[in-house]
């Protein structure tokens, strides 16, 4: 009985060990002085002086953002862009300062801040922590990401902090942020990732911050982002709030992005992205179950640029991009960032699906200059007061719609470019599948599952086939009155 007994104890002390353990928090009745000590050094403030401007204040959310709200307090927080109504001013002598933070990353003097703190700066002083001032150069400075690289000269090596690798955080994760806040000089702060990859519609390509709970402030802008190994994991960026003060909602750009933005400026002095050629849009579960997708992962081109990388390539309008330079595509803000990291002039694999069947596709990407990817939203409001009947044009219903093939009359009537062809929605009844899709008379099918349209009969023919094919809803290609290309899935059961 003994010998069983002492079996059975054996195999629960076994079986307990395969229980996942949960994690501990080890000396943190400790705090984190023992991180911070040797942190600090590494962490400047930083002052700017410019001389004050008539031009308004040049906002971080632009407007019908959700966030418009806050530029007010942007105008504030971004020192350095503040505008100013008084027409009263000197502008030979009157200056404007803004103070900010930043970090040393090595021992020859390169600090890293937010390009808001330092844009338009006539002189940038950084303050070290023994108090000394230097006079800062500007290396480079890239605004997509809001990330600068400064260069002081010192005749010691200077207290240097490390990057650590912001992909391998976690929410719950503890975080410490180090800056200057309303320039009262070093201060620490402490919280934890509140969220990862957070999108907040802002300007640039970046929408992939960390948000924390820990107090940041005016004042914080381009200090760092610790985590609890003392390694730099993000650089503080923007607060929401609309008193202008912590209200424990912050954001910083990830070490994983700006590692790669202060490479180039450290070797070239600005940052050089790819440019594919192309609008796109989201898949969503609609367009999948459309196009007999796996799953609502990848972007739908929408459009082709003329002589660009994707034309070269061979892309086509319809085509979903799941795969590019051997990383999974999973929305469009992830793709414009894979696609702004990828090399130039370089042969990149690119995986497509057209007609349902998988093909690759081989891409060199040209430098960005001009922000040729973008990503295509469709516009959903109605326009009721335009619906009418148009029986004179032989219009025929079809699920609430009223469409007409394409005539030279109705191209001149709705003012529609030569180039393009296929069947005109004139009007649409309330609460319809067209109405609720945000359809508008004078829109233009192009196609439908990718097949051209010429005439109405094409349109029910196709809505028939896919109905014997037990599909929810087909794939519209359709050019709006501003001339923009969408794909748009309607529902035909």
């Amino acid at each position: 009985m003994k010998l069983l007994h002492k079996f059975l104890a054996i195999a629960l002390i076994a079986s307990l060990s395969l229980l996942p353990q949960a994690p501990t928090l080890a000396n943190i009745n400790e705090g984190f002085a023992n991180i911070v000590e040797p942190l600090m050094p590494a962490v400047v403030n930083i002052a700017t002086t410019q001389k004050a401007r008539r031009m308004p204040y040049n906002r971080l959310f632009p407007d019908g953002s959700p966030f418009e709200d806050f530029n007010q307090f942007f105008e504030r927080f971004m020192g350095p862009n503040l505008g100013t109504e008084n027409d009263n001013f000197s502008e030979n002598h009157k200056k404007l300062v803004s103070l900010g933070s930043g970090f040393i990353i090595d021992e020859s003097g390169y600090i890293v801040t937010n390009y808001h703190v330092i844009a338009d700066a006539d002189e940038i002083a950084v303050k070290l922590s023994n108090g000394k001032e230097l006079i800062a150069k500007v290396i480079g400075m890239d605004k997509k990401t809001d990330i600068a690289l400064l260069k002081v000269k010192h005749n010691k090596p200077l207290p240097f902090v490390k990057f650590g690798d912001s992909e391998k955080s976690r929410v719950g994760d503890w975080v410490i942020a180090i800056g200057n806040p309303f320039g009262l000089g070093s201060t620490v702060t402490a919280g934890i990732i509140s969220a990862n990859g957070r999108d907040i519609a802002s300007e640039g390509i970046v929408d992939n911050f960390i948000q924390t709970d820990a107090a940041i402030n005016r004042g914080n802008s381009g200090g760092p982002m610790f985590n609890a190994k003392g390694e730099v994991i993000g650089v503080n960026t923007i607060i929401l709030s609309p008193s202008g003060v912590n209200i424990g909602i912050g954001f910083a750009t990830p070490s994983s992005i700006a590692q790669l933005v202060i490479e180039q400026l450290k070797a070239t002095g600005k940052v050089k992205r790819g440019m594919l050629g192309i609008k796109m849009q989201p898949v969503t579960d609609d367009i999948s179950e459309s196009l007999g997708l796996d799953s609502a992962n990848g972007v739908l081109v929408v459009e082709v640029t003329k002589k660009s990388s994707a034309e070269k390539a061979g892309l086509e309008i319809g085509d979903v991009i799941i795969e590019f330079n051997n990383t999974a595509v999973k929305t469009p803000r992830q793709f414009v960032k894979v696609v702004s990291t990828s090399p130039i002039n370089e042969k990149i694999p690119m995986v497509i699906v057209r007609n349902g069947k998988k093909k690759t596709l081989t891409v060199s990407l040209t430098e960005d200059k001009s922000s040729e990817i973008a990503i295509s939203e469709q516009d959903k409001e109605s326009d009721h007061e335009r619906s009418k009947k148009y029986s004179q044009f032989s219009a025929k219903e079809i699920k609430g719609a009223y469409l007409a093939k394409l005539t030279p009359v109705l191209r001149d009537k709705f003012n529609i470019d030569k180039s393009v062809n296929g069947i005109i929605v004139l009007s649409y009844k309330r609460r319809s599948s067209w109405h609720r899709k945000g359809f508008r008379p004078g829109d233009v099918i192009v196609s439908a599952n990718q097949t051209e349209l010429s005439s109405v009969a094409q349109l029910e023919e196709i809505i028939k086939s896919s109905k014997a094919a037990k599909r929810k809803s087909i794939l519209l290609l359709v050019v709006n009155a501003n001339g923009m290309k969408m794909f748009v899935s309607l529902p035909i059961d």
